[in-house]
């Protein structure tokens, strides 16, 4: 498998750009001089750093104790929204992002592992080029292609960051020595959009196609990831004929399609890989993916929204045929018995994994993201007839209960094409419902909000009376009117260690 090969050159990576320095402003800083002295000599050490930028996602080097990526862009994605409730196993850190009560004292919002493999993929762009003059067999096209995943990873690591804490350092050149550290303060976040997208448009021109292998062909940035990153970037910023373009590009190259009813948990989730999957952080028997220890027994969040009134709840069932279910909900989701969830230690839609068994994939994105990309984009535009088609399309694949079945209940809106607002609100929380626990909820509650000048900030304060406890939901909803706290503090020891960092000012 691909983590195979990845951490059998990770040592070598971090020789590159190793984050030995833990004093040091990001912890950015390789070994003095091993750079440009010891490597970059031949085109499979190209390919070490490039693999070892896919490594650094799964966790830290050696010596460094960090969470993996894919724990952040969980706790950051689902823990500020509404389908999680506290259990007995949380921390005093989630339960202050729970509350809306977030100090820059929390480490959740420490984002130095994000700036590690940003600066994997700089070192990658700095110096891989130099490979051309010492090795005859290098192509231009086999560099091109390299530096369009590192590209194209480096603008996915920033497009975390900008969604997450909106305004930060715009790092764009490796560390290579202590000479180099700098102090920087941050970008906004209209400037490091604009670099993404900057780097998303040159990766597309030289991101592969296919790598032949259908390991790599979901592990490894494709230039359909580029296209998947470019349409989610594009909805972000509120550009929707390119979002939409962007999705088209997808759609039309065959590669992709939603996996049947009767499949998509085993094939999706505990296979991975399937043909729905468009880029997949790899887990694997050497690298054991962590939720498993999170979610397995005593989990540390309760699925909420979801194990509520069945009838009322939502996914819902039909109380008086136990066949017609929705297949996303109940052993998909979370066990709605205990609340565990379950994408990530279920092996079908009862059985738990064995430990040696949890190399359940971080689904980056997948053909559904695109198809509800588009609807969204679509809607934006005027196009309300397509996007509710394409959110039937979901809907059916899923199974999703429709109104008026023998108990009354579904899930089903009847939209007219022409209400914009309300098919919007329907493709919310048809998100809501396909992508439950995939670290997508916050990102599209915010994004939803915030469009147009927070035409809809009553999404996010709406969203407060189902999530925080009743004696704080005033507090947090005079919080949310503030647009600042919509987005981390810096953390503090970033603060001390660069004096170039303002701090969000909701956190001053």
């Amino acid at each position: 498998m691909l983590t195979n090969r990845i951490f059998k050159f990770l040592c070598l990576l971090i020789m590159v750009s190793t984050a030995s320095s833990c004093k040091k402003w990001l912890d950015l800083k390789p070994e003095n001089g091993i750079i440009r002295q010891n490597f970059w000599k031949t085109k499979e050490q190209v390919q070490a750093a490039v693999l070892g930028c896919y490594a650094s996602l799964l966790g830290a080097p050696a010596g460094i104790n960090d969470r993996p990526l894919p724990e952040y862009f969980f706790v950051w994605g689902e823990v500020r929204a509404d389908m999680l409730a506290p259990s007995t196993g949380i921390t005093n850190e989630e339960l202050e992002i729970m509350n809306v009560n977030i100090l820059e004292t929390n480490g959740i919002t420490n984002w130095r592992s994000v700036y590690r493999t940003i600066n994997y993929c700089n070192t990658v762009i700095d110096f891989a080029p130099e490979v051309l003059q010492n090795d005859a067999t290098f192509s231009q096209q086999a560099l091109d292609a390299y530096l369009g995943e590192a590209k194209a990873l480096r603008a996915l690591m920033y497009f975390y960051l900008v969604r997450s804490f909106r305004d930060v350092p715009l790092v764009l050149k490796a560390t290579s020595s202590d000479d180099q550290l700098e102090q920087l303060a941050k970008s906004t976040g209209a400037q490091v959009l604009q670099q993404i997208v900057k780097d998303l448009s040159e990766a597309e021109t030289t991101a592969p196609l296919t790598f032949n292998n259908l390991t790599y062909d979901k592990g490894r940035i494709t230039r359909y990831t580029v296209n998947a990153i470019q349409a989610d970037v594009y909805l972000w910023m509120e550009k929707y004929p390119e979002a939409t373009a962007a999705c088209d590009k997808v759609i039309n190259s065959g590669r992709f399609g939603l996996v049947s009813s009767s499949t998509w948990f085993t094939s999706v989730f505990v296979n991975g890989n399937s043909n729905e999957g468009i880029f997949e952080i790899q887990f694997d028997k050497q690298k054991l993916n962590t939720f498993y220890t999170m979610f397995r027994s005593r989990p540390r969040f309760l699925a909420a929204n979801i194990v509520s009134d069945p009838s009322d709840g939502l996914y819902q069932v039909d109380l008086q045929d136990a066949t017609k279910f929705d297949i996303r909900g109940d052993g998909a989701a979370a066990n709605f018995g205990d609340g565990r969830i379950w994408k990530y230690v279920g092996i079908d839609f009862n059985s738990i994994r064995a430990a040696e068994e949890s190399y359940a994939h971080w689904i980056v994105y997948r053909y559904a993201d695109i198809l509800l990309m588009k609807a969204e984009a679509l809607a934006m535009a005027g196009n309300g007839q397509q996007a509710l088609d394409l959110v039937d399309r979901i809907r059916i694949r899923g199974r999703a209960l429709n109104t008026g079945g023998s108990s009354g209940t579904g899930t089903s809106r009847n939209v007219s094409p022409s209400d914009t607002e309300g098919i919007l609100s329907y493709i919310l929380e048809e998100r809501s419902r396909e992508f439950a626990f995939e670290g997508k909820r916050w990102y599209d509650l915010l994004r939803f909000a915030k469009r147009e000048n927070y035409k809809r900030l009553n999404i996010l304060l709406e969203m407060v009376s189902r999530s925080v406890p009743g004696s704080l939901q005033q507090s947090a909803i005079a919080k949310f009117r503030d647009p600042n706290s919509h987005y981390f503090p810096i953390y503090q020891y970033e603060l001390q260690t660069d004096k170039n960092l303002v701090q969000n000012p909701f956190y001053k």
